[in-house]
């Protein structure tokens, strides 16, 4: 007889908490090893956690019973609007095929030669000063540049706009609603501008995004303008956050790693394996959340719909049944392509050719010019719970 959700070992940790930097990754990782399923108390809904590699594989593909009615376990409420996120099935699939032309390997390639200009232009900029608080300074900077561009807004408007995308973000961590509100009414008024200059001025679709968005039709309807701002506002929350977080702990590990450092100085065309060994070992989307639709069995656990389930995308990457020694930085490791960092399924990450494209751009231009560096003396790095990201990562070096 299968094991109601509710019987199943139950974990008291909350994941919303900030610790010392990898706390959250020795949470998780005592966690999976503990009991191939938990369910974890720490909510008003409660949720099973899967955990190892292939559970939570196997997780992603019951997209058609368990939807994004939940988008994450901890934070179960609906929130903020997400776009293509919040839909499911075909209608899901529709609004990625709209999307998709935008974020291909080709469509990533195109924006190559600006990402890299961009990068070199910020390294150098940072590079006289002989130290920076690099997730500030430089790791969200980088991404919301290129978000702009992909966009074919000005890059220059960052100035005004990451103040306003970083309000946002802490919103999510306790910022003052008031503050929040604000700045959001700003990123929603300017891409309200940006789309009706579009509807006036239409460029090419096949290259200018809003441009597509405004004339693409699903079904034989346009889609709405309401819509084409939610999209525009979450391509904004799911690209800046997860990139300048990504930076963040790559930078934090060769800062403390000289060997690791060394070899991708000395050899920068392996940045493609470093960067996906990096995503492999520090997954900031730690969690996916899903809504049962339907009664399910689950390799013995019986959940009814309204159930919440977890799927643990940090410690399935983790996980040694799947990656020996996981813990371990191994440039050459095989099968790494495998990691679920960006999830997987039909909601698998839109923007992954783009993250790859600028993680691997950073890895190779900021070796060239600061090769060695190092974490201020008598840091404490902090790291924030529910989407995990470094609070400050205040490097030095030579000049």
């Amino acid at each position: 007889m299968a094991t109601p959700v509710r019987k199943c070992p139950v974990s008291h940790t909350d994941f919303n908490t900030n610790t010392e930097i990898y706390g959250h990754y020795a949470m998780l990782d005592a966690e999976r090893e503990a009991s191939r399923f938990r369910f974890n108390d720490t909510t008003d809904r409660g949720f099973l956690m899967l955990q190892r590699y292939d559970d939570v594989v196997e997780g992603f593909q019951h997209h058609e019973t368990w939807t994004t009615e939940v988008r994450s376990a901890i934070n179960p409420e609906p929130g903020v609007p997400l776009l293509p996120q919040d839909l499911n099935g075909e209608a899901h699939a529709k609004l990625r095929r709209v999307l998709n032309p935008f974020f291909s390997p080709a469509a990533v390639r195109r924006m190559t030669p600006m990402a890299h200009e961009r990068c070199v232009e910020l390294i150098e900029e940072l590079k006289p000063k002989g130290g920076c608080d690099f997730v500030a300074e430089f790791a969200i900077r980088y991404p919301t540049d290129l978000f702009l561009a992909l966009l074919g807004l000005p890059v220059s408007d960052g100035e005004f706009f990451l103040p306003w995308s970083e309000t946002v973000f802490a919103g999510f961590f306790g910022e003052d609603p008031v503050k929040v509100a604000a700045a959001k009414k700003n990123i929603m008024e300017y891409f309200d501008q940006a789309v009706r200059e579009r509807r006036a001025n239409p460029r090419d679709p096949k290259e200018d995004m809003v441009s597509r968005l405004v004339e693409a039709r699903i079904d034989g309807e346009p889609i709405s303008h309401e819509d084409i701002l939610t999209i525009c506002l979450t391509l904004m929350l799911a690209g800046l956050d997860t990139t300048r977080s990504a930076l963040g702990y790559i930078y934090a590990h060769l800062a403390r790693n000289d060997a690791d450092r060394q070899a991708i100085i000395d050899h920068p065309d392996l940045a493609p394996k470093a960067v996906e060994e990096f995503l492999r070992m520090y997954p900031l989307v730690f969690q996916a959340g899903r809504e049962v639709q339907e009664p399910t069995e689950f390799h013995g656990v019986d959940l009814r719909p309204g159930d919440v389930v977890w799927l643990g995308i940090a410690q399935a990457n983790r996980d040694p049944r799947k990656f020996p020694e996981p813990d371990r930085f191994v440039l050459d490791r095989k099968g790494v392509n495998q990691h679920i960092a960006f999830g997987a399924g039909p909601h698998r990450c839109l923007g992954m050719h783009l993250a790859r494209l600028e993680l691997q751009i950073v890895l190779r231009e900021w070796h060239e010019r600061i090769p060695h560096y190092r974490i201020k003396e008598g840091t404490q790095l902090v790291e924030r719970g529910g989407q995990l990201t470094l609070t400050t990562l205040p490097l030095e070096w030579e000049v």
